[in-house]
């Protein structure tokens, strides 16, 4: 037997029914489905400290379990003296597994420890079914070692699901336990 992810199993048994219920659709395969979560971050240091890159990438490593990767300019701005092919960010997409344990511990862990929480905006949907959501710390996730972070910054999250419309996302999404506003 092989393991299965808890949000993956509660998704199967009882997400996929109660969206067909509340949205009536005829099948199994119309319900929507969370395909991917990408985690980036830009680190605007780095165009004078490259080892800001590298410290980046091990803390993302570090919360997602997945080897981040830098992304790099395109184009040259000479106000920001950065050059076209210069490390400018980091970020690591999540899929299967991974996605629902990282789904998972952010939900369960790392949002109640955010000072002051009181659910997340939902105005970060785009008209497509994607939702967008900003972190400001670092530090809210149990893997990050407080005594070994030089900077504290935030992080992008987008969760993006098969939805068509910003209702079916947001239901999906309530079902899978990140906690909106009301």
């Amino acid at each position: 037997m092989s393991y299965t992810p808890r949000l993956k199993q509660e998704y199967k048994d009882r997400v996929v029914s109660a969206l067909k219920e509340e949205f009536g659709y005829d099948n199994v395969m119309q319900v929507p489905k969370l395909e991917k979560i990408v985690l980036s971050r830009g680190v605007g240091g780095a165009v004078s400290d490259k080892k800001l890159i590298d410290h980046s990438i091990e803390e993302i490593t570090n919360i997602t379990g997945q080897r981040a990767v830098a992304t790099i300019s395109k184009k040259d701005v000479a106000s920001f003296k950065l050059r076209k092919g210069m490390p400018i960010g980091v970020k690591v997409t999540l899929r299967g597994e991974r996605m629902y344990e990282f789904l998972d511990r952010l939900v369960t862990s790392a949002l109640p420890r955010v000072r002051d929480f009181g659910g997340i905006k939902a105005t970060g949907f785009d008209g497509r079914g994607n939702y967008n959501l900003g972190i400001t710390e670092q530090i809210i996730f149990p893997e990050i070692d407080i005594d070994k972070v030089n900077k504290i910054s935030g992080m992008d999250i987008t969760f993006v699901t098969s939805a068509d419309t910003d209702k079916e996302a947001k239901s999906l999404l309530t079902e899978l336990g990140i906690p909106f506003k009301k």
